[in-house]
């Protein structure tokens, strides 16, 4: 057939829509025309041109009314019945464009599947309308029961846009037009619950607030009419901090201080300095956990596993954690856990060289346990109220950090780390150690006073952990109270295993590489160990793989090829070991000897080296270099005493000594050194000296004559 073409900007209409078209624009009014003069019935070819181009599909319309609109505009109603696809252009009557127009039939109209996809659409365009309120067209899309129609009402929805309405217009099959309608459909629906929610939320969050401002505004005014009544002024916050004390659930004791304190609030104008001190007071009170606590891990394999986990070594204080453990779960099972108003909380003090991982062992210890941790460092503390608190009447006063500890880790039963327990200090301020006697002591401690509290706090279920690198500075009370448990240096092997296991995966971390781009061998992480390192633990160790690591993110880390250091790689990335080993060469000839130095950083190697003046240089005595401390020159006087009273015993010469002197000398000559342990190494050396017999390479010695 041949229509006349109605030319749609940006507009698509389907099938079964009733519209009215303005006739403002030329193109309309011509089309209209030239179907009136083709005479009954008027048809046009409602064809969309989306930006610029028309489509090749379109839609039959029936030209049913020409009119104005309520606003004076010329307006034709057209009511679109079927698609129609365009063909070639033609002639006709009036000056519109004429095309050849076939109407081409809906495919698939029948069928399960499509009665399924209707059903989900209408369910999809109802929930649609009724959040909207629109319930009439609710009932006019119930009764249409043609699949091909009810998906053209998709033409109305004003979430689609004109393409996704062409593409419906140009799609004959109707299954595929119901599911592209209910996709279409269903998302749109998944916004606009997502954007009510938003609004909902909005709304309550907005009326919680006017009432909550209500509320408030009227509470201030309530307060307001009692204080003019009782002739006060000011805030006035009693009833709340009694209600919070009764719900608390404080000890008998705490309750009835608390409570006292709130009676003296009432009684003290709010002018005084005093109701501010009060009420901090019970703020700090009520923030303590009196009655929190959390329940022990019992699980000794699983506490053990843990610690194996964290830390390789250090078997005697995991046995020891292990055995505390073990001993708790005994007390609870026959109810045992309160004795004599103590508990059976620990002491444990962990003494070692730096680095060998006490504090992060405490760390473990609390995730093996199952409680909370928290850390005191008591490195460099020279204040006795650090510990025990201020009294309130100072300005600022607040608690120790015993009892700010308990308030951070939230319950009675925390493990809790006192780091760098050996140095304390003291001054005009008070000893800190003397204050820690009463905390770490499990006889007292269930009954622990802070100053700023005033109220007994119980620490009896805490376990305590100080951590310390020599037990020589920690005063003798203190350290009775504590389970010294001694941490040594980690061997070469230990050292390699930490470094495989811990410290290599947490560096490649840090330095963003993966596992499978670098490869340290057991055999560099040996060397590294042993002559680029000389320390106890395993910080400078760790320092050395940082650096490696970061060199190769720098330079091979973009390569695509994995990156192996073995032993002989180390110069480039560390440079040249510092630590090479000079036993051997040090004691190869007769006079030198190997003693043990032990400092706070763990301990190495002291050798001790003597020799004999000429027999005519006049030298005589003993000389004595190194910068020794008076008791390590009494260690050469009786090593030397001990060699003229046993020398037949020993097969030494002692005629060498009547007119020769001998020198004594200790390097690292910058060094002070004292005490009685060299005086083997003394008695060693000179008797190599005297025999001209060497000392065994493997041997070192400490101990005094």
């Amino acid at each position: 057939m041949k229509l006349p073409v109605l030319p749609l900007d940006d507009t698509v209409i389907l099938p079964g829509m009733v519209v009215p078209l303005p006739l403002d624009e030329p193109e309309v009014r011509t089309a209209v025309d030239a179907a009136q003069l083709a005479g009954e019935p008027v048809h046009v070819a409602l064809l969309p041109r989306l930006e610029g181009r028309y489509a090749t599909v379109g839609a039959l319309a029936e030209l049913e009314q020409v009119g104005r609109l309520p606003g004076g505009r010329q307006a034709a109603v057209v009511r679109a019945t079927e698609r129609v696809r365009v063909g070639t252009g033609t002639t006709g009557p009036g000056s519109a464009l004429w095309v050849e127009a076939e109407v081409v039939e809906s495919t698939g109209t029948r069928g399960e599947r499509v009665q399924e996809l209707a059903a989900e659409y209408r369910a999809l365009v109802i929930a649609q309308l009724e959040a909207r309120g629109a319930f009439q067209m609710i009932d006019g899309i119930s009764r249409i029961s043609d699949p091909s129609a009810l998906a053209d009402t998709a033409g109305w929805a004003p979430y689609l846009e004109a393409g996704q309405k062409q593409q419906l217009l140009e799609t004959l099959d109707v299954a595929e037009r119901l599911a592209l309608a209910a996709g279409w459909a269903r998302a749109q629906l998944a916004e606009q619950e997502v954007a009510e929610q938003i609004r909902k939320d909005v709304s309550e969050g907005m009326e919680r607030q006017q009432r909550e401002f209500l509320l408030r505004q009227q509470l201030a005014a309530i307060r307001k009419e009692l204080r003019e009544l009782d002739g006060r002024s000011g805030e006035d916050d009693e009833p709340d901090l009694r209600t919070r004390v009764d719900e608390a659930g404080l000890p008998e004791a705490v309750r009835d201080a608390a409570l006292k304190e709130v009676d003296r609030l009432e009684r003290t104008s709010d002018q005084s300095p005093e109701a501010g001190w009060i009420r901090t007071w019970l703020d700090t009170v009520l923030e303590l956990p009196w009655s929190e606590r959390t329940e022990d891990n019992y699980d000794v394999t699983a506490a053990r596993a843990v610690l194996d986990a964290d830390h390789a070594g250090l078997e005697e204080v995991k046995d020891r954690i292990t055995e505390y453990l073990a001993v708790r779960k005994r007390r609870e099972q026959r109810g045992l856990g309160v004795v004599g108003g103590r508990r059976s909380g620990a002491v444990l003090a962990l003494v070692g060289p730096p680095g060998v991982g006490k504090t992060s062992l405490g760390e473990s210890l609390a995730r093996a346990m199952g409680r909370k941790f928290v850390r005191v460092a008591l490195g460099g503390v020279r204040d006795e109220a650090e510990i025990r608190g201020h009294r309130r009447t100072y300005v600022g006063a607040m608690p120790g950090r015993i009892a700010r500890a308990i308030k951070e880790a939230g319950s009675m039963n925390p493990v809790m780390l006192l780091d760098e327990v050996d140095k304390l200090g003291a001054d005009y301020r008070g000893d800190p150690a003397s204050a820690l006697l009463e905390v770490l002591d499990p006889a007292q401690n269930h009954t622990f006073r802070d100053h700023y509290l005033e109220v007994e706090l119980d620490l009896s279920d805490v376990l305590f952990v100080a951590t310390a690198n020599v037990a020589d500075t920690i005063p003798g009370p203190l350290l009775d109270r504590m389970e010294v448990i001694r941490l040594d240096g980690y061997t070469e092997s230990e050292k390699v295993t930490i470094a495989r296991d811990h410290l290599l995966p947490k560096q490649l971390e840090r330095a963003g590489l993966e596992a499978s781009e670098v490869t340290v061998t057991d055999a560099a992480l040996g060397r590294l160990a042993g002559v680029y390192t000389r320390e106890a633990g395993v910080r400078d160790l760790e320092r050395l793989l940082a650096r490696i690591l970061r060199k190769v993110a720098a330079t091979d880390g973009t390569g695509a090829e994995p990156v192996v250091i073995d032993e002989g790689d180390l110069v480039p990335y560390v440079g040249r070991p510092r630590f090479e080993s000079e036993l051997a060469m040090r004691t190869a000839v007769p006079g030198v000897a190997t003693g043990l130095a032990v400092t706070g950083a763990g301990g190495d190697v002291l050798f001790i080296e003597a020799s004999l003046s000429a027999p005519d240089s006049g030298a005589g005595g003993v000389t004595l270099t190194g910068q020794l401390g008076e008791v390590m020159k009494e260690s050469a006087q009786i090593a030397l005493s001990y060699l003229r009273s046993h020398g037949d015993e020993l097969g030494i010469d002692l005629s060498q000594l009547k007119d020769r002197g001998i020198h004594l000398h200790v390097p690292a000559g910058a060094v002070p050194k004292d005490g009685p342990s060299a005086g083997v190494t003394m008695t060693t050396a000179l008797a190599s000296l005297l025999s001209g017999r060497t000392v065994r390479t493997d041997v070192a010695m400490t101990g005094e004559v």
